[in-house]
């Protein structure tokens, strides 16, 4: 088939962009001829929280990448649309996760679809987001229904598409494993590219820092005297996306600094495998949530996990065998945490990582694509 997949991509950087392409060099794999329209402008800077849009890294090898949309620009996405019209691709792919994109998404599809050929698919990370504002739903529903199928990597957010009343041919498939950050190392080699004392163990919270993924939870489950008393360390890497005062101020009424080591600058591909190599468990101590990629590259790296009872997140994590599914509340992680220190779990959940991991696969996602396309 002739594949175009529509979303971010190299020069952007962040986890839908490491996706997309994943996904790319997935249909190539598979036999396809595929390239990957990106955004020229994704958001403007006022509405972008972070410190910067773009990668300082390589571009990926092989792949076609055409950046060419602009968020907010219609010139732009007319001729987008028009363009893929004329070419009339088989199967066109967008990645939909923010109802901000509804308004650009949605007129490339209308435009696209006019050629009597072209299938257009979704992949819906969200459809109601976490953080909600005025119009989400009808800019959702712009975009949305210029599809003729979806692919949703939770089944929280296929019940939202049938809430919503969308009957488009969708199916639930997990997120593939993100196996694109480099082999697994040796925890003593992670934690010396780090320079972390290796006389403690090191808790994990990975990711863009936003209220829904519940770090003050953490923190203050992180207080608890049981695990004050153990010989571990939290690690924070990841980019806050809001004002930290709220977390520091935490940190300070704790008295957590001596126990916390930061990494909260933007955390680039080719030092990922230190941080979750490094790490015992990786904590996700979401509010709500859809699905989360940090699991993906949990199992890629073998690391157990605590995630909270939100969302899909325990769609992907067996209690009991590859880490914890617990309430998002500060005792039942500091609970779980202290199981896992006392009881030196570790081995035993690195074994569960190993045997469910064989479930995520990208050729999977590639079929499901290609069969709500119809």
């Amino acid at each position: 088939m002739r594949v175009v997949i529509i979303g971010p991509a190299y020069p952007l950087r962040g986890g839908l962009a490491t996706y997309n392409e994943r996904l790319a060099y997935a249909f190539r794999e598979a036999g396809d001829e595929v390239r990957l329209v990106t955004f020229s402008l994704q958001y403007p800077d006022f509405l972008f929280p972070g410190q910067t849009q773009f990668s300082t890294g390589p571009a990926p090898e092989g792949l076609a990448i055409e950046v060419s949309l602009n968020s907010v620009n219609p010139l732009s996405w007319w001729k987008v649309g028009e363009k893929l019209r004329r070419e009339k691709p088989d199967l066109v792919i967008f990645r939909f996760w923010l109802p901000f994109m509804g308004p650009a998404l949605g007129t490339v599809a209308r435009l696209v679809r006019r050629n009597g050929h072209t299938r257009v698919v979704a992949i819906t990370d969200n459809v109601i987001p976490h953080e909600s504002r005025p119009g989400d739903r009808p800019l959702t529903r712009y975009f949305l229904s210029a599809c003729h199928g979806f692919v949703t990597m939770s089944r929280a957010v296929l019940a939202d598409l049938r809430r919503l009343h969308f009957r488009q041919p969708a199916l639930y498939r997990p997120h593939p494993l993100y196996d694109n950050f480099g082999p697994t190392k040796p925890k003593a080699e992670a934690l010396t590219a780090l320079n972390l004392d290796p006389a403690f163990g090191y808790l994990l919270f990975f990711g863009f820092i936003r209220a829904y993924k519940g770090l003050d939870i953490l923190l203050e489950a992180f207080a608890d005297e049981r695990l004050a008393g153990l010989p571990a360390k939290l690690i924070i890497a990841g980019e806050y996306y809001e004002d930290a005062a709220p977390y520091e101020a935490l940190i300070k009424q704790h008295n957590l600094e001596s126990r916390l080591i930061r990494a909260t600058d933007f955390i680039p591909n080719e030092q990922v495998a230190d941080y979750f190599c490094a790490a015992d468990i990786v904590v996700q101590p979401y509010k709500n949530a859809t699905q989360s990629g940090v699991s993906q590259i949990a199992y890629h790296f073998g690391r157990p996990m605590l995630v909270t009872d939100v969302g899909g997140l325990a769609e992907l994590i067996p209690d009991g065998e590859v880490g914890y599914v617990v309430p998002p509340a500060p005792r039942a992680i500091a609970d779980a945490l202290v199981d896992f220190y006392s009881q030196q779990r570790e081995t035993e959940f690195m074994a569960g990582v190993a045997a469910k991991r064989k479930d995520f696969s990208w050729e999977v996602m590639v079929a499901a694509l290609k069969e709500v396309a119809g």
